[in-house]
């Protein structure tokens, strides 16, 4: 076997767990065979370069070195690819990115409060005195109608 569909040898290879999600990321564009977009049913040879930019922003390139319409198990997988030393440095490199980021939950300065929040709205409420004392409405008294 020579040449395999780009969808069968993504899901072969272990990228994508399905063919259907392998289908998918290739027509959404995010699969290219030696820098051309591709459709599911392109062909993949041994010595083609495939790149690949997963949903959460990793991006993948890899140079083909086995046709398997089988999938294996996850030893024999890697055996169908070699990573170039490129993408392997940019993944490290986003990857100690990620490490030194900030956690984004600390930033959120809106949404719903948390339960410690909401205590001290409920104990700044109560401390405020009673509901009409909040007002400035008043009632006229001068009997006059």
């Amino acid at each position: 076997m020579e040449r395999l569909r780009i969808d069968k040898w993504l899901w072969a290879a272990r990228f994508y767990k399905t063919r259907s999600l392998a289908s998918e990321e290739i027509d959404k564009g995010r699969v290219h065979i030696n820098g051309q977009a591709v459709k599911p049913a392109r062909e993949v040879k041994t010595g083609d370069t495939v790149a690949m930019r997963h949903p959460g922003g990793q991006q993948r390139t890899v140079q083909v070195r086995g046709i398997s319409a089988a999938r294996g198990p996850a030893p024999v997988a890697r055996l169908l690819y070699e990573e170039t030393p490129e993408s392997i440095q940019a993944n490290l490199a986003a990857a100690e990115q990620r490490r030194y980021a900030s956690e984004p939950a600390h930033t959120i300065t809106q949404g719903r409060p948390t339960k410690r929040d909401r205590r001290a709205l409920n104990d700044a409420a109560d401390n405020t005195g009673t509901w009409g004392d909040r007002w400035s409405a008043s009632v006229d008294d001068t009997g006059d109608r």
